[in-house]
């Protein structure tokens, strides 16, 4: 290949499918992450080993590795497609108008409650931002998995390569409607949640067990509710069928209206932190900065504790 050959935008599209096969592990994961058939990555791949005159994967009916010559080029073509992100960046971070498509994974029912509709009113705010969300409560490799940015709970490992910012933590509380309370009485101590009614998240069989019961030392009776879904759990709750146990943001609107009501207020629940997570460049591009902003803003309020 003369060292003056152009790069047409097919050669490009065949060196970002391969390095997508690369990091995928297989043909049918890179065709998820580029949104093309698993025959299109095997053709693209296929002409560029054609016309570079080396195997890059060695392929079975079981698994797909990496060539030496295949790993060589690998690390070649990452560093270049990085170094054009980076060019990107540069040249977007000279203009202030969030451009571009932003892809940002979250989990599930903050996402849906509290982050997607941040984003979607930027998204109204910048005609040029295109979004891609994806929910999901597992974590990502953003870099593997191609992410602008990510929304995580719980505590983070030290990953070289990625930087973060603290959104708030999230504190859990529990609540009960002013009918039940009216009917059942309200609970003074950890000891009488044992006899009251229990709506419990659960998955697979595991309850996600009420902190405040740790202290009682009564046995509680079993819950009369068990549902994977919260949304679901405040609803119940409001209809007065229990005493509920979530998390802060998930409650407040259902606090401010008066349709539930803490109880124990004076007892200390575990935090979690809520964190950004984004790859670190030297120039974030402007549609990941205003998103960054808009996030931080809007959690401030969406995770303050509300007062008893």
């Amino acid at each position: 290949m003369g060292t003056n050959e152009v790069y047409t935008p097919e050669r490009l599209s065949g060196i970002s499918a391969f390095v997508a096969a690369a990091d995928a592990g297989s043909f049918s994961s890179a065709a998820e992450r580029l949104h093309l058939t698993r025959s299109a990555v095997a053709k693209r791949v296929g002409r560029l080993e054609a016309r570079l005159g080396i195997r890059l994967f060695h392929r079975t009916t079981r698994s797909q590795h990496l060539t030496d010559e295949g790993q060589a080029f690998y690390q070649r073509c990452t560093k270049v497609l990085a170094d054009l992100s980076e060019a990107e960046n540069e040249l977007s971070a000279g203009s202030q108008t969030p451009m571009g498509k932003l892809r940002v994974s979250m989990p599930v029912q903050i996402g849906r409650q509290c982050i997607a509709p941040v984003l979607l009113a930027l998204a109204r705010a910048h005609p040029q931002l295109r979004l891609e969300l994806a929910f999901s409560d597992r974590r990502v490799d953003l870099v593997e998995d191609g992410y602008d940015l990510a929304v995580c709970s719980g505590h983070l490992d030290d990953t070289p390569g990625l930087k973060t910012r603290l959104l708030g933590v999230q504190t859990t509380m529990l609540c009960a409607s002013p009918a039940y309370l009216a009917e059942r009485g309200t609970p003074q101590t950890p000891n009488d949640l044992t006899r009251h009614e229990r709506l419990m998240y659960g998955r697979n069989g595991c309850l996600s067990e009420w902190p405040a019961l740790s202290i009682g030392h009564e046995a509680p009776r079993p819950p009369r509710f068990v549902l994977d879904d919260p949304v679901t759990l405040v609803d119940a709750a409001e209809q007065g069928l229990g005493i509920v146990c979530l998390p802060q943001w998930m409650v407040a609107q259902s606090l401010n209206t008066g349709k539930l009501q803490q109880l124990l207020p004076q007892r200390d629940s575990p935090a979690t932190p809520l964190h950004l997570v984004w790859p670190d460049t030297r120039h974030p591009s402007p549609k990941l900065r205003a998103a960054i902003d808009a996030l931080v803003d809007a959690t401030r309020e969406l995770l303050a504790t509300p007062r008893p």
